[in-house]
């Protein structure tokens, strides 16, 4: 195993990064259909196709998911990606061709690098060309190229975040696996101990503030921030489960975010979850979505330890 998503057989991972402009967009492939779910729990969504997602809607199949920066310029990225897939013949069979399915979301990166570079359709076009199974980059990748977090003092005392992705096998033959990309206001915390990893750094004294602590206090009375945020992620497995299954798995997927990032889902961040299905494979919804909350907040974690200091801000692994 790759311990990352693309250990769930028929995902691929495929990026396009400017790391001047600081900003990019990840493609997850499936090719061959996944059942698709989803659940938006941030009050500053960047999405598309979000409803499609829904039990009660006609289609229940999407051939990739776009995770982008550039704010809802970078919704763009998803349209590069269909060109891709109508070029392969893959997509709904609509009698006169195909149409391929491709939900995506987006977050704000326009504070860190060049505001005026934002990932297009054919950033999207190369990202989806690029994708491959096995073991792709992390970090200041993709998506994640200007994730930040840690904005209860603005942008500049946040710290440099990223993109990143985690699996694990559950009973037999199993596999859930998570990628996202954490531009959260909140801190990222290792969801194992609750250490700070990320987050809103102390002005002049070093360390974090303790974002969630600072605002349960006087500060809470004048927090300031605009939706600049949003954390946005896939969670897939090879189980077999119906559009019902896969949104209950998008939702408690979740839980994963709340484990890893403090607060969460607040009024700044737009935070979003896609479930994939790919497989046959028997297994309980339950099971399931306790595996994906699991995976999601390691791939949190690792979004912060893959992480390199970009555009002014100090990553995890230059704080200590």
């Amino acid at each position: 195993m790759y311990f990352n998503i693309c250990d769930v057989p028929g995902i691929k991972v495929g990026h396009w990064t400017d790391s001047t402009a600081l900003t990019g967009c990840t493609v997850v492939l499936c090719t061959d259909g996944a059942v698709v779910g989803v659940d938006v729990r941030g009050s500053a969504p960047g999405t598309r196709e979000t409803d499609l997602a829904r039990p009660v809607n006609l289609v229940d199949k999407a051939h990739a998911v776009v995770l982008s920066g550039g704010s809802a310029y970078g919704l763009d990225a998803a349209c590069g990606c269909m060109k891709y897939l109508e070029e392969k013949n893959i997509g709904f069979d609509v009698g006169v061709g195909v149409v391929p399915i491709v939900p995506a979301a987006v977050l704000f990166d326009l504070t860190i690098g060049d505001s005026k570079v934002r990932p297009d359709a054919q950033a999207g076009y190369i990202a989806a060309q690029s994708a491959i199974s096995g073991d792709f980059p992390q970090g200041n990748v993709g998506a994640g190229t200007g994730a930040t977090v840690g904005k209860l003092l603005g942008p500049g005392q946040a710290t440099k975040s990223g993109l990143g992705s985690y699996s694990m096998r559950i009973g037999k033959g199993i596999v859930v696996g998570a990628i996202v990309a954490v531009n959260a206001f909140g801190d990222i915390r290792d969801p194992d101990t609750g250490k700070i990893l990320a987050g809103t750094r102390k002005p002049l004294l070093g360390g974090f503030l303790d974002t969630e602590k600072a605002m349960l206090g006087e500060i809470g009375q004048r927090v300031l921030g605009f939706a600049s945020n949003t954390t946005i992620g896939v969670v897939a497995t090879n189980a077999q489960l119906t559009k019902e299954g896969a949104n209950k798995v998008a939702q408690c997927a979740h839980n994963g975010y709340a484990r890893a990032i403090t607060p969460v889902h607040t009024m700044f961040d737009g935070d979003t979850i896609f479930a994939l299905s790919t497989g046959t494979q028997k297994g309980d919804v339950s099971a399931i979505a306790a595996a994906a909350a699991q995976v999601m907040a390691q791939a949190v974690k690792r979004a912060a330890l893959a992480a390199e200091s970009a555009g002014g801000l100090p990553a995890a692994r230059d704080i200590g």
